[in-house]
C-alpha cells in the first residue's frame, strides 16, 4: 500500500515521520509511505482526508476538534506522535533568570500558521498569573514574516519552531529563554489521524503503520542527537548537520516525541481544557469520540522485533 502522509509543517519537530520512513519501518509493514510537508503538498491535510486524497496523515488534535465543534465530520486519531508542544520562545536579548512575568507588557511575534501553539501559550501566561491580554501577541504575519519583522527589531519575544530557532541563535538575533514543550506540560500535540471509514474497512494496514510507529518510537528512546540528525538529513537536506543536531538536542531535551502510539485520556483532557480556555471550541467532546485506543494497545503488547 502506498501513502503520502503529510507533516503539517516543514519541521524536525516531526522527526518521528521522516525516521520512520528514512529508516525503513513503515516499508517493513509492507507500507510505501512517502512524507510530504503540508505546504509542499497544496491541501490542507483536512481538506485531504475529507475528499479521499489522502487516508492516514500527521496532524493537531485541535482539528478534530474544531469539526466537532462546527458540527462536521469526525476525524479520529489512533496514535500520538508528539507529546509536548515543539515551540520554543526567543527573547531580542540574553535573559538568564527569565520569568513569564517578563512577557507582560510586551511584543510577542507568534506562530500564526496554526492556533495550538497560540492556544497553549495563553495557557501558561494564565497560569504564571500573567493575564494574556496584557501582552500584545501579534500572528498576523506568516513565519518567514514574522521572523523577518523581529530581525529588523520589531517585538521583544519570538514564538517559532525548529530550525529557525538554531538559525537565529547562531546568527545572535535570538536567545531561548523557554521550550515551550517543558511550560505546557504534557498532552498530544501532533497524532496521526485518519477517517472513520478507512479505520472500519483497513484496520488491517493501520495496525502495521502504528506497529512501524511504534518501532521508530522505540528506536528513538536514548538516541544520540546526531544519530537521529542523520536519519532526517535526506528530509532536511538545506539544514546545516550541526544545526540540524542541536535542534533534534532541544527536543531530545524535553523528551518531545511519544515513546508509544497510546494517546492517553490526562493529555486529551490538557489539551481540550486548553482549546476550551481559549475559546478555540465552545463544547468538550468525548475522549471515546475523537480517539482509538485499540489499534495501539495491540500493537504494544506485541513482541517488538
Amino acid at each position: 500500500m502506498h501513502l503520502t502522509v503529510l507533516m503539517p509543517f516543514h519541521t524536525p519537530f516531526y522527526a518521528p515521520v521522516a525516521a520512520g520512513a528514512a529508516l525503513g519501518h513503515f516499508a517493513r509493514e509492507g507500507l510505501e509511505v512517502e512524507v510530504r510537508a503540508a505546504a509542499a503538498y497544496g491541501k490542507p491535510a483536512v481538506a485531504a482526508l475529507l475528499d479521499g486524497d489522502l487516508v492516514i496523515t500527521a496532524s493537531g488534535l485541535m482539528r478534530s476538534f474544531d469539526l466537532a465543534d462546527r458540527g462536521g465530520p469526525i476525524l479520529v486519531h489512533f496514535a500520538e506522535l508528539c507529546q509536548r508542544n515543539g515551540f520554543f520562545l526567543l527573547a531580542r536579548r540574553p535573559m538568564p533568570a527569565f520569568r513569564w512575568t517578563d512577557v507582560a507588557g510586551r511584543t510577542v511575534l507568534g506562530f500564526a500558521e496554526a492556533p495550538t501553539p497560540w492556544l497553549c501559550l495563553l495557557s501558561v501566561l494564565r497560569r504564571h498569573g500573567v493575564d494574556p491580554a496584557g501582552v500584545r501577541i501579534e500572528r498576523e504575519r506568516p513565519g518567514p514574516e514574522a521572523i523577518a519583522a523581529f530581525r529588523a527589531g520589531h517585538g521583544d519575544f519570538l514564538e517559532q519552531t525548529q530550525p529557525v530557532i538554531e538559525q537565529l541563535v547562531d546568527e545572535g538575533v535570538g536567545h531561548v529563554v523557554a521550550a515551550m514543550g517543558d511550560a505546557t506540560g504534557l498532552l498530544p500535540f501532533t497524532s496521526y489521524m485518519t477517517t472513520p471509514a478507512f479505520l472500519e474497512k483497513e484496520r488491517g494496514a493501520v495496525a502495521a503503520f502504528t506497529r512501524a510507529v511504534y518501532r521508530t518510537q522505540r528506536w528513538l528512546v536514548d538516541r544520540a542527537p546526531a544519530e537521529i540528525a542523520s536519519a532526517l538529513s535526506t528530509t532536511f537536506p538545506e539544514v546545516p548537520a550541526e544545526r540540524l543536531t542541536r535542534a533534534v538536542a532541544r527536543y531530545t531535551a524535553q523528551d518531545t516525541w511519544s515513546r508509544d502510539p497510546l494517546i492517553r485520556r490526562a493529555g486529551y483532557d490538557h489539551l481540550q481544557q486548553v482549546l476550551l480556555d481559549g475559546s478555540f471550541i465552545r463544547v468538550p467532546q468525548p475522549y471515546e469520540r475523537l480517539v482509538d485506543t485499540a489499534i495501539a494497545e495491540a500493537v504494544m503488547r506485541e513482541p517488538l522485533t
